[in-house]
């Protein structure tokens, strides 16, 4: 089952992930809430759309827009409408 971790934290995992682009997007119930807090942050993509961004803060650790997600895709990226993906050193193990 894809993991995300992150100090130490488990981030989500589920066994329903989507996998676009190399990266895996988790379904929103597959996170742990309480490591997240809403960025301003927003990114556009050509196909996908405009992308909003989630801070993961772990033990007092704040790691700036480590997550994002498409809430309103552009049609061709319609399976990952409300998906969250990571970088910036998350670790997705699968």
């Amino acid at each position: 089952m894809p993991k995300a971790m992150w100090n130490g934290a488990v981030l989500a995992d589920s066994d329903a992930t989507e996998v676009v682009e190399g990266n895996h997007y988790f379904p929103p119930d597959s996170l742990n809430r309480q490591y997240f807090k809403e960025s301003g942050t927003q990114t556009v993509c050509g196909w996908k759309g405009t992308a909003s961004y989630f801070d993961v803060v772990v033990e007092g650790k704040t790691n700036s827009d480590a997550a994002w997600y498409y809430p309103e895709p552009k049609s061709a990226a319609q399976e990952i409408t409300g998906f969250i993906a990571f970088w910036k050193g998350v670790e997705v193990q699968s």
